[in-house]
């Protein structure tokens, strides 16, 4: 059986969008924590475990989500598996942020 992100021979499915936007400053923000969490001096994940994280997304949520969405989700996946920061802490500071409006 394939997983959602397998989409090599799909039948149906169109071609995949690959026209390129200007990226908003979250996504920015996004690509550098990523570049960060994984360069060789820090190495807190590795880009294997970053791309098991996402494709370990649950379908609907795959489809969703946009690609920086993912890369988020796969930041989160991974920092609660390394006991880095706990779901607790990190819906605390979403909440506070979306108190500011940000």
């Amino acid at each position: 059986m394939r997983a959602v992100h397998d989409r090599g021979g799909w039948s149906g499915a169109g071609p995949i969008n690959r026209s390129q936007h200007l990226l908003e400053d979250w996504e920015r923000r996004t690509d550098a924590m990523v570049q960060l969490l994984a360069s060789p001096d820090k190495r807190v994940f590795r880009v294997d475990e970053m791309r098991r994280a996402i494709e370990s997304l649950p379908p609907e949520a795959y489809e969703s989500l946009r690609y920086y969405e993912k890369w988020l989700s796969g930041v989160e996946i991974l920092m609660i598996e390394k006991k880095i920061l706990t779901r607790e802490e990190i819906e605390r500071k979403v909440a506070e942020l979306e108190k500011c409006g940000r």
